[in-house]
């Protein structure tokens, strides 16, 4: 097993007033050698956005864009035609592909929205762009893991993304104990601390503390008291 340590103090932090954000990867003005990605998890970011603020209209391309509203109302609007509400509950993916504009939004003039967005290096570069959005909010995840991002087309309860990753909740009772398998060789998880604290890979991690793990064909947590978690598993290339 080898594993990295993400604490949340030592995130890269940015305040513009209406735009508050926590970068676990190097983005923006923030740079970090030792940060740049995990395997194909390349941003993962924690955005807090003032009531009718947010980012008017910009490019992507070639990246696979996860947004995951933790509070409040994401509103999007894209090149493709896509005009929609991302509730909390909800998650969303907009695959860049040979390039795409838009535009995020609080979709509230009265509360702020807390949101992470997550970018992940696809499997092949060119590809057509495309969105899909879905609620998580009726899948079972109670002391066990539930894919909400999945590379498979038959996975009804999961968007699509164009690589081998997967992206997890799990909302554990205090003491609760998870496995986790990995789909494979040459495979990492990022294991995320929305809310709570845990016991992984003998460590303890607290709220939006991180760890990566990878050489393993499993790993297991546990709780220490009621816990959320987010677990992304990635290629490690």
């Amino acid at each position: 097993m080898q594993k990295i340590i993400h604490k949340a103090e030592n995130r890269g932090h940015v305040d513009f007033g209406w735009l508050k954000s926590a970068h676990s990867f190097s983005f923006g003005n923030y740079f970090d050698q030792d940060k740049l990605n995990f395997g194909a998890l390349r941003v993962l970011n924690d955005d807090f956005v003032e009531a009718g603020n947010g980012f008017g209209s910009h490019p992507h391309d070639n990246m696979e864009i996860v947004s995951i509203p933790l509070s409040g109302v994401l509103s999007h609007q894209d090149s493709m035609g896509t005009s929609r509400d991302i509730q909390t509950g909800d998650v969303q993916i907009m695959s860049a592909g040979t390039g795409i504009t838009h535009s995020e939004f609080n979709g509230s003039k009265e509360h702020p929205v807390k949101f992470l967005q997550i970018w992940v290096i696809p499997r092949e570069r060119q590809l057509v762009p495309s969105y899909d959005q879905k609620t998580y909010l009726d899948i079972d995840r109670k002391n066990k893991f539930a894919t909400i991002v999945s590379p498979d087309q038959a996975d009804s309860q999961a968007v699509l993304i164009h690589q081998d990753a997967y992206f997890n909740l799990a909302d554990l009772d205090a003491h609760a104990v998870v496995d986790y398998a990995l789909h494979g060789e040459h495979k990492g998880v990022y294991v995320f601390v929305l809310e709570g604290s845990i016991q992984v890979a003998g460590e303890l991690l607290n709220r939006r503390d991180a760890i990566g793990i990878w050489d393993v064909d499993t790993i297991e947590m546990q709780a220490t008291v009621d816990t959320q978690i987010l677990l992304i598993e990635v290629p490690m290339f």
